[in-house]
């Protein structure tokens, strides 16, 4: 029987979770049709088509690769995905792996569709996003809110006359507005905004999107308009268009962008008024005295290196028990933000820097250097050496055809020239032959390949590769590459404070494949069947460590 797979999605936008039934349904009845049998089904709710980021997405891409299926069934090809790149990709992918792709609106999945389909969900992505972008910016220049809550102002609800709800009105809330005044009050006497947050805590008033209070929430960032001190709003002015939001194609992560000045949109709006210009002129005066030059300027170290993470698994690192960032509270130790800047999380454990890097590293190392991940590597290693080589074989052959094919056609037109039949065309299509000519000698003369298929000691190379990660990471000219590989692998390195201890463990890429090499040590199935792929078992940052810091 043949082995079909459904993947169905609705992303956060209009539909419901019944939209997900209705996919599935709908795929089950043309499986049904086609004598096929269902062997799993993959769901993501709530998530937009435009990342790859989907739990669902994922899991279907490991069964794949693991021969779980033959066919991939979905409603459309946009419910796959909607972004162009992604969408070769993964027809690519199940290409190789001899999976089909099979949609109800589009029938089998070809290049075409790939190209057409690609292309037209990524225009209608950018012609949502402009025309969003244009309703959003004509509310802002009528005062109106063009998206998001202000702490301090509550949203009206009122209808048209057809039913219609009127959308951007809002009005002041007088109690936030009191914690607003206070804020402001509080900072100018010189008080700390870290101080401010955890009073706040202490006395359990909820902060904007009821998610607590902490110091960034108060300060924020001058240039960019953010955190209470800095909401013009609270004087009656609205500023939209400040920042821009762009998805970075490597992290698959939305980073914004400040906008030139002449970009913004600014609106008075005398109404919402909360606080006085003189209150307003003191804060921006004393987060200027108070600021401190974080990232000094050096000319000769391009602008990107200072956003580079300062530590190898900078803002990666979260607390097991609050599910919050763990920071650096002193210049070695990690420890749970929400404890020191909110109050609001118990766990008082920290661990050093370089222990957390050396355990995490061990682990890693220990896990690939498995006899099957070996044998694994040695495998693909082949595979893809062959490859090269017999493609590179094949370009030689057909490079001597062409070159013979060549030199028949210039020897024809010399001759036909030394015979008197010269003209300008043949002079024309003679320079383009020879042209022509002289780049396939030059390819020609490259060494021919080898005809050694694989290194004798390809073993012993790959146990060398993973035994050399830490050194390459404190090489100069091998450092960010490294890390930055490493990043992509790491979703989260969760600290649980356990017994006193901390104890780490891995959730993303890298963690399926230490599990790949966990479940084949131990004879057992592969990961994702009982449990799940993408988290490790807790590594243990104990004694006997010889901790080196790979700072970036």
């Amino acid at each position: 029987m043949t082995k079909a797979a459904i993947y169905a999605r609705y992303s956060s936008d209009n539909q419901s979770e019944a939209s997900i039934e209705d996919q599935v349904h709908n795929c089950r009845v043309r499986i049904e049709s086609e004598g096929w049998g269902v062997v799993e089904t993959y769901a993501d709710t709530a998530i937009s088509g435009a990342t790859l980021l989907r739990p669902g997405y994922q899991k279907m891409l490991e069964d794949a690769r693991s021969g779980v299926f033959t066919i991939l069934l979905a409603e459309a090809l946009d419910r796959l995905s909607r972004d162009q790149e992604d969408v070769a990709g993964l027809y690519k992918q199940l290409s190789f792996a001899g999976i089909k792709i099979i949609t109800l609106a589009e029938g089998e999945i070809t290049e075409l569709h790939v190209g057409l389909k690609g292309t037209m969900n990524a225009l209608f992505l950018k012609d949502l996003a402009q025309k969003t972008h244009r309703g959003l910016a004509g509310r802002a220049r009528d005062g109106k809110s063009a998206g998001g809550k202000s702490y301090g102002y509550d949203v009206i609800r009122e209808y048209d006359e057809q039913g219609e709800p009127i959308r951007g009105k809002r009005k002041i809330n007088s109690g936030e507005v009191q914690i607003i005044g206070r804020i402001f009050d509080q900072y100018l006497a010189g008080k700390s905004p870290r101080s401010i947050a955890i009073a706040l805590n202490k006395e359990g008033i909820p902060g904007p999107s009821d998610k607590g209070w902490t110091a960034s929430t108060i300060i924020g960032n001058r240039k960019r308009g953010t955190g209470i001190l800095n909401n013009q709003l609270y004087i009656g002015k609205q500023v939209w268009n400040r920042l821009t939001y762009r998805r970075d194609p490597q992290t698959r992560k939305r980073v914004s962008q400040i906008n030139s000045s002449d970009q913004w949109i600014v609106s008075e709006i005398p109404e919402l008024r909360v606080i006085t210009d003189d209150q307003w002129d003191q804060a921006q005066e004393q987060q200027k005295q108070r600021s401190r030059d974080t990232r000094p300027i050096n000319e000769n170290v391009p602008d990107w290196r200072h956003r580079r993470p300062k530590h190898l698994f900078s803002g990666l690192i979260k607390c097991a028990s609050c599910g919050g960032g763990m920071s650096l509270v002193s210049r070695i130790y990690y420890g749970c933000a929400a404890s020191r800047n909110k109050g609001t999380c118990d766990n008082r454990h920290t661990l050093r820097l370089d222990r957390l890097e050396e355990a995490v590293l061990r682990g890693i190392q220990e896990s690939l250097l498995t006899p099957e991940l070996t044998a694994e590597f040695v495998r693909e290693y082949t595979k893809e050496t062959n490859r090269l080589l017999a493609e590179r074989s094949g370009i030689q052959v057909q490079t001597q055809a062409r070159l013979k094919t060549l030199d028949t056609q210039i020897e024809n037109i010399v001759e036909a020239v030394a015979s008197g039949k010269s003209s300008q065309a043949l002079l024309d299509r003679l320079e383009t032959l020879e042209t022509e000519k002289q780049t396939l000698d030059d390819q020609a003369a490259e060494p021919t390949p080898n005809t050694v298929r694989l290194h004798p000691n390809i073993a012993d190379h790959y146990g060398e590769l993973v035994a050399d990660l830490r050194t390459a990471l404190n090489h100069e000219d091998d450092r960010d590459h490294a890390a930055s590989i490493i990043r992509t692998l790491i979703d989260e390195i969760r600290l649980h404070p356990i017994d006193g201890k901390i104890q780490i463990e891995l959730v993303g890429d890298i963690a399926t494949l230490v599990g790949f090499a966990e479940a084949n040590a131990t004879n057992k199935k592969r990961p994702g069947s009982n449990n799940d792929p993408s988290r490790t078992k807790w590594l243990v940052a104990g004694v006997g460590f010889e901790p080196t810091t790979f700072r970036l």
